[in-house]
């Protein structure tokens, strides 16, 4: 069984940076995030709080993106 890494929001926004994503726009304590080609994703980022697995893997699949591509 592989263990699913923990990300904090900040963490997995500058992940996506690296993969050519970009933050649209900030609401609240969410960051909208979107790619040149369409993607697009909203990434919540709480002081100090990780992202839960449940929505970690419902924005790798909004990205289209694997775990080992934010690595």
């Amino acid at each position: 069984m592989s263990k699913t890494p923990v990300f904090t929001g900040k963490e997995l926004i500058k992940s996506l940076i690296k993969l050519e994503f970009s933050v649209v726009r900030i609401k609240g304590s969410h960051h909208f995030m979107r790619h040149k080609d369409g993607r697009f994703t909203t990434v919540p980022v709480h002081a100090k709080e990780t992202v839960g697995t449940g929505l970690l893997n419902k924005i790798l699949k909004d990205c289209e993106i694997t775990i080992k591509d934010l690595k």
